[in-house]
């Protein structure tokens, strides 16, 4: 057999492996598979928030408060959550997450899940 053909099916499979793990990592805390069907039970107004897109964990000084509206800063720029983007029901991972998509290059948020703040 050809060693330039092992050689290269070894580098693909040793790049597309980690791709596959964090994509899957990033949808659902590897950490806590007994929450996966919480994860992917979660909907808003706007539809099913695991649809295979990623949520984005989001820090507590990128997501405020007022009014009971909420806002969350998705790529640097703040944006207003609509209130059927938000999920109802309680935040069993205990961190806020946003699902975000992009509209006329701004992002926007499909689901969001506030945690506690603190």
């Amino acid at each position: 057999m050809n060693t330039h053909f092992w050689h290269a099916t070894l580098v693909v499979f040793t790049v597309m492996a980690p791709i596959s793990t964090i994509g899957q990592a990033r949808a659902h805390d590897f950490q806590h598979p007994e929450l996966n069907s919480w994860y992917e039970s979660l909907h808003s107004g706007k539809g099913p928030c695991c649809d295979g897109s990623d949520a984005r964990r989001v820090d507590d000084a990128d997501w405020e408060t007022k009014d009971g509206h909420y806002r969350v800063r998705i790529d640097g720029e703040w944006v207003d959550v609509p209130n059927d983007a938000v999920v109802d029901g309680p935040n069993r991972a205990g961190r806020t997450m946003v699902w975000p998509y992009n509209l006329n290059g701004h992002p926007k948020a499909r689901c969001f899940i506030p945690g506690s703040m603190g």
